[in-house]
Formats: C-alpha cells, structure tokens, sequence
C-alpha cells in the first residue's frame, strides 16, 4: 500500500501528462524500461515525446495499468463470493423473488381458465368429427330432416382454399346436405336453358339447391344474391361425408370429366389448380378421420402389450441407473461401444438392401412421388428410402468417432461427473421418483390445450344477412335467423318487400368470434407458458435438493431431512414468481419461432428468394436464441435455488461465475448430455427392436398371442417414444445433478482454498476431475476436505 502511495505521489511530482498507452508502446516498455516513445496528449495535439524512467518508476506504472486490466475483468466476469463460514447451502431465509411476474402469472391461469370456459360454451367438436350444413344440422342424423342426406355439398367450393377455413373449420360458403353428390357438369343458366325442352334438367339441379326452392325461371343474379342454388355443379365423388371434385389424370394432365377449364354462371374462368386448392382446405382438415378411426382400433387391440413395453423400459431405465451408481466408467464405455456396433450393422444392412434393391424395376421412385402411405413397407421398397438410412447411420457414425478420438479427456470427465452424481442421487433416491409429477403436469397442460384449441376452432357459427332487393330496406345487411325470419317485422315492411335471410359467412359478430384468432393465440402462448414454467419448476426443485447434498459437511449425517419436499416447498412458496419469468421469456421467443414457421408456410409458394433468405435468418438467430435462454435459465434456477435471489440477478451471478471458469465450461461442455443420450438411445432402441419383432410376428411361438393390427407401426412408435421419454425423464435427473454440482464446485473454489482454515465441501473424486490447479505434482500442496 506504502509503495503504491509514494508511486502515485512520484508520478504527481514530475507532473507526467495524460498517456494513450497502446499494445505495442506496452511491449517497449517490457523491451526498453529506461527510454520509451510514448504518445503524449497536449494542446489537442499528439505527438511524440522521448523520456526515461526508473526502474521503479516503470514497475509502478505496470502494476497499475494491471490493477486497471484487473478492474475491468472484473466487470466483465462479476466478482467471486467470498469465504463466509456460516453458509451451508440453500438459504433458508429468504423472501418472495420477481412478486409481479407471480401475480400476473396468477392473472394468467385465471383467464387461461376463464377462456377455456367460454370456449366449451360456444365450441362444438361435432364440426370437427361430423360434416354439418349451413343451419348447423349434422349430415345424416336421425330425428331431423338430414335424416337420408349423409353427405355435405359446397355451394361453392373454390372458396374453401380461403385461410378463414383453418380458424373456423369451416368453408365460407352455403353448406347442403345431399342424397349423393354431382355426376356432370352444369351451371345455373345452363339448367334454365334446357329447363324449356325438359324439366327433367330442373329436377336433377334442384337437389343441390336449398329446401323448399321451386322456381327456375328466378334470374341468375338474384338467385346468387339470394344463394338459393349454386352457380355451378361440379362431378364430385363422396369423401368422408363431402362431395369432392372427382379428379383424374390422363396423360399427365389432371382433369374433371375431362376438363382443365371451366366457367360459372356469370361466365367467370376457372381452372383445375383453384379446384385443387379448395380441396386441399377441405381434405386438410377431414382427411386424417379414417386413419384416425384405424389407429384408436390399433390402440384398443394392442394397449396391455404396449404398456407391458413402456415397464420393460422402465424396468431398464432403472437397472441402468443403479449400474450407474457402481459401475458408471464400465457401464459407459460398454454404452458407447455397442451403439457403435450397432451403428456399424445398421449401415451394412443398408448397403445390402440397396443392392438387392439395385435391378428391381419401380425401386428408383422418389419418395415425394409416393406421397403419405400408411403402409411403411410401400417406402422399403424403394432405394431412396435406404440411401437416406444409410447417410444418417454413417452421419452419425463420424460423430460418435470423432468425438472419442479428439474429446477423449473430456469423455473422461464427464464419465467421472456421472460417477460423482450417481453418488449424489444415491443418497437421494426421491429424485428419481420427481420426473413422474412432471409428466402428470405436462399431460395436464398437452390435454388442456388440445381440447380448449378444438372447442375455439369449432366456435364459429353461421351468419345470416337480411338480403333485399329495394334499397331503401332499413334492415338491409342487418343480422337474422332464417327459422324465424318469416315471423318478423323484416318480411311484413313495406320498404323490404321481398326480402331473405341469406347465409353470410362463417364466425360470429360477437366480440368473442371477432377476436377468435388472437384468443388462438393467447391459448398458444399460455400453453407454452405453462409447459416451461413445468419443467422450470423440475429444474429448480432438483437443483435445491442436490445444493442440500453438496454443502452439507457431513454426508450424509448433515444432509437435511426430505430434501426434494423442502426444495419443492421452497420453489413454490417462494420462487413462483423467479420460475415464470424465466419461462416467460422462454416462451416468447418458441412463439415467436412458431410465427415464422406459419409464415414461411404461407410463402412457400412464392417465387420471392429475398423473403426466404430473411425467413431463414431469422428462424436461425431464434433458434440460437432459444437455445442460449434454455441454457441460462437452467443456470439460474440453479442460482435461485441455492441463493433464494430474484431471476434477474440470479442469472447475472451464474453467467458471471461461468465466466469466470469458462475453461471447465469448455470442459463440461455437452458431452454428459452425449453419453446420456447414447444411453437413452439403447434403452429406447432395445425395447424398440423387441416390439418390432414382437408386432411383426417374427417372434417364434408367439404368432397367436400378437394381436390384429390394421398399422403395426402405431404400438410400435408408441413403444418407441414412450421408452425414450421414460429414460429420459430418468436421465435429465442425472443431467440436472451434474449441472448443480458443476456450479457448486466453481462456488466452493471462490470460497474455500482447501487450508485448514477454509477446507473444500466437495468430494476428493470431484476435485481430482476438475480441479483448479495445473502446477506440477510436486509442487501442488494438498487440499483439505470436510466429509
């Protein structure tokens, strides 16, 4: 202190000027103490200016241009914690963090609720499953008069290729229910035409018009007006309940009854592609009903064998996780050498299908020629299929490869971080049992948002105009209901002789249909909302219980009773608010990415390169920015947890102690969550190929007792995912503990040296993995550790 005084009192003597010091006058003052070119700031000109210093002079100056390079790291990279001898973990008083964001969480849910509500009032899923016309009667129903009318007919069917048809589930159009669809081509003036030689034209058009309606000589414009009868009839072929233009391909060219154009009854043009468009809105929404009906039997037939898969793979996950705790290095390394095995097969499996497949006519078919088939073995046939197989094995392969050649140590680490938490989690096993309220939360949230997003898209209603062929008509475009209209004041006006109440469009003149696509937007958002704050909650909960493990002096004697009751306790009583901040800003920035995903749909039929490329960019940066928020908000739940400090500050002080060890980060890296997605990968593709023999009556002795099944892939898939999400709720334990352990061992070097005095709380293993000191063997004195 005395040395830099009289350094500062020295350099105020000789009245040195204001330097502008630079990298290379730095090097000259290593290189030449005594006589150095510095550039001196006076009269706002720069100059050179030549002067020697002492040695101590010179020794002053750099300690202090170091002490100012030492500042500014510390701005940069925070400031560590200090040893505090009365810390022992998660803080136990402590106070409700980020009030606000609770509150208007609350707020949320309330309306989230609230608008599920409204939904059910005015929703109606029969829209969905059952085509219904106009008046809102289901197509074929008993008891009404669509009794024998099963099928639903589109006045007009190109407006079905409006966007409106994916908010509503519905085409804006009038809708009638029929006996049986259009076989022939015919407009309304061509009916009125042929009508004077045989009224046998008049009987067939009528029934494709509204109930009730006998007059053919009503003019076209009034009939359209008034949509007493289509302007056009297409050829249609009934498909699921709706007549659908009846396509056919000759030559190549795509037709209607050998048409690729046609006009309407006011003259108007149309080609093949507008009636496709239009089709394309309907099928979109009703096409998936047969398949649908398929897999729900698959499910009733097949669900006993497939739960009997998801506890095999249960029983795997756990078998997996207490060989962890014994043999982690063994277990591991044999992990990663049968998936390379495995890799290896698969790849030689592939190069001999593709050359079985290499001289066998209709083999060299694209896939996207093909289409979507329900029957997978349609795409085995094919050598596209295979190739795509054979590059993703080999892809895959060089990964795995590369990694252990050129990350070998960093394998070893982490093989050494898996063995410390297995530790961790052996001495509390109720984590294990954690992931399996999470999955209750999440199936909660997924059913809650399926069924509120189905009841808002089936909300729109029917709406009828007061259409009137005087002008003067007060009531005109104002709203009716055609059951009542002949009763009402409207039909018996003088000024509205002549008057109808026409459909108008689907949705509602009420606020609620107004608004009904950003309330789909709202039940997005709180949805995703919901489901981050879930796995927030998750995050937080097991981070205060491992911190409990790492602190604790004496393991486990000082562990605290029920860690994962007090931590989650401490998560929701005091931290609400902290968890749906984080999951907040999550969640704007997956809605956000959904947005855009919507928009490139919506312009991928645009020739605009310029819109694509900026499409693109900005899907990339989301993705990175979704990524980097996933990863700092696991960071600072962690801190939360352990310091019971709001989200905002908490994720400054764990950006700033990652920082500040961004070498064992580096070393950290995601390697841990590569191994244990390898074990997840066998876990899920062993219970995996056992299903696939077992459904696929491969099994000997076992062809009887295989259920029927129209698709075996929907057990199979089930099967499949299901065990891999199984393990990886499992797995993410492991994760989360690794992660915590991390952020503790960085906290216990800032704090603790490993003297006597200040001892370590980790694990002799843990600081032997990554431990602070790179000096030489014989020069590292030995730490001290409480435990």
């Amino acid at each position: 202190m005395a040395s830099s005084v009289s350094c500062t009192r020295r350099r105020k003597r000789r009245a040195v000027p204001v330097l502008v010091a630079t990298g290379v006058e730095l090097f000259h003052l290593h290189r030449k103490p005594h006589l150095s070119q510095v550039k001196e700031r006076e009269g706002g000109l720069e100059r050179e200016r030549k002067w020697a210093l002492s040695k101590k002079e010179l020794k002053c100056l750099q300690s202090t241009l170091m002490g100012y390079i030492r500042i500014q790291t510390l701005n940069i990279k925070g400031e560590p914690h200090k040893y505090d001898p009365t810390f022992r973990g998660p803080v136990r008083k402590r106070s409700c963090t980020d009030v606000l964001c609770c509150l208007i969480f609350m707020v949320v849910i309330l309306a989230y609720v609230a608008l599920g509500i409204v939904a059910w009032l005015h929703g109606d899923p029969r829209k969905v499953l059952h085509p219904t016309d106009s008046y809102g009667l289901i197509c074929g129903q008993t008891g009404t008069p669509n009794a024998e009318k099963p099928i639903l007919f589109y006045f007009n069917i190109l407006k079905c290729a409006n966007p409106a048809i994916l908010i509503n589930l519905q085409c804006p159009t009038t809708q009638m229910c029929v006996s049986k669809c259009p076989d022939r081509f015919a407009t309304y003036n061509d009916m009125q035409l042929q009508h004077k030689l045989n009224n046998s034209y008049w009987d067939y058009y009528r029934e494709f018009c509204k109930p009730g309606f006998n007059n053919p000589n009503k003019p076209v414009s009034q009939v359209l007006r008034d949509e007493d009868c289509p302007s056009m009839i297409i050829p249609s072929t009934p498909f699921l309940q709706r007549c659908l233009p009846d396509f056919i391909t000759l030559n190549g060219t795509l037709s209607v009854a050998n048409r690729t154009r046609f006009t309407d009854a006011l003259d108007t043009a149309h080609s093949i592609t507008e009636l496709q468009d239009a089709v394309k809105g309907i099928t979109g929404l009703v096409d998936t009903k047969e398949l649908g009906i398929k897999i729900v039997e698959d499910y009733a037939n097949s669900w006993p064998w497939i739960l009997i898969g998801l506890l095999i793979s249960l029983v795997a996950s756990l078998v997996f996780i207490l060989l962890l705790r014994f043999t982690a290095g063994m277990l591991l390394w044999v992990t990663i050498i049968t998936v390379i095995l495995l890799l290896a097969y698969g790849m030689w499996y592939c190069s001999m299908e593709l050359s079985q497949l290499k001289h066998r006519p209709g083999s060299n078919v694209a896939i996207v020629d093909i289409g979507l088939q329900t029957d997978l073995h349609v795409y085995l046939h094919l050598r596209q299929t295979w190739i795509i197989f054979l590059v993703s094995l080999g892809l895959t392969e060089a990964t795995i490869l590369f990694i252990l050649i050129f990350l070998r140590r960093r394998v070893r680490v982490a093989i050494g971080l898996l063995r410390e938490a297995s530790i961790a989690i052996g001495y509390i096993m109720s984590t294990l049992l954690y992931p399996v309220v999470t999955f209750l939360l999440l199936a909660v949230c997924i059913s809650y948002w399926a069924i509120t997003t189905v009841f808002l898209a089936s909300s729109g209603e029917a709406v009828y105009k007061v259409m009137s062929p005087e002008a003067n008509c007060s009531y005109a475009n104002s709203t009716c209901r055609p059951e009542t209209f002949n009763g009402t004041n409207v039909s018996k006006a003088a000024s509205c002789e002549g008057s109808q109440c026409t459909f108008a469009f689907y949705g509602g003149e009420t606020p609620y249909h107004r608004y009904l696509f950003l309330l789909q937007l709202y039940n997005l958002l709180a949805f995703l909302w919901l489901v981050n704050f879930s796995l927030a909650l998750q995050q937080c909960t097991l981070a205060g219980a491992f911190a409990s493990y790492y602190w604790a002096q004496r393991k486990p004697r000082d562990i605290p009773r029920f860690p994962l009751l007090s931590s989650l306790s401490r998560a929701l009583r005091y931290h609400t608010g902290s968890l749906a901040f984080g999951a907040l800003i999550l969640s704007g920035v997956q809605l956000a990415r959904i947005i855009l995903e919507y928009l490139e749909q919506k312009l991928r039929g645009m020739n605009n390169a310029v819109s694509r490329f900026i499409l693109c960019c900005l899907k990339c940066c989301f993705w990175c920015l979704e990524r980097f928020i996933r990863y700092m908000n696991r960071n600072a739940y962690i801190m939360v947890a352990i310091y019971g400090k709001n989200f905002c500050v908490s994720a400054r002080e764990a950006f700033f102690l990652l920082m500040r060890n961004v070498l064992r980060v580096a070393v950290l890296d995601r390697v841990t969550d590569f191994l244990l997605f390898l074990g997840k990968l066998v876990i899920a593709g062993g219970v995996g190929v056992v299903a696939f023999f077992f459904f696929t009556r491969k099994i000997p002795n076992m062809p009887e007792d295989v259920p029927p099944l129209n698709y075996y892939w929907v057990p199979l898939l089930t099967v499949v995912i299901g065990s891999y999400l199984i393990a990886h709720g499992f797995f993410n334990v492991y994760a989360m503990c690794v992660d915590t352990l991390f952020l503790c061992f960085c906290e216990d070097l800032e704090r603790n040296d490993g003297s006597l005095e200040k001892p370590f709380l980790m694990s002799p293993g843990l600081h032997r993995i990554l431990r602070k000191s790179r000096q030489p063997r014989s020069s590292r004195r030995q730490p001290h550790f409480i435990g």
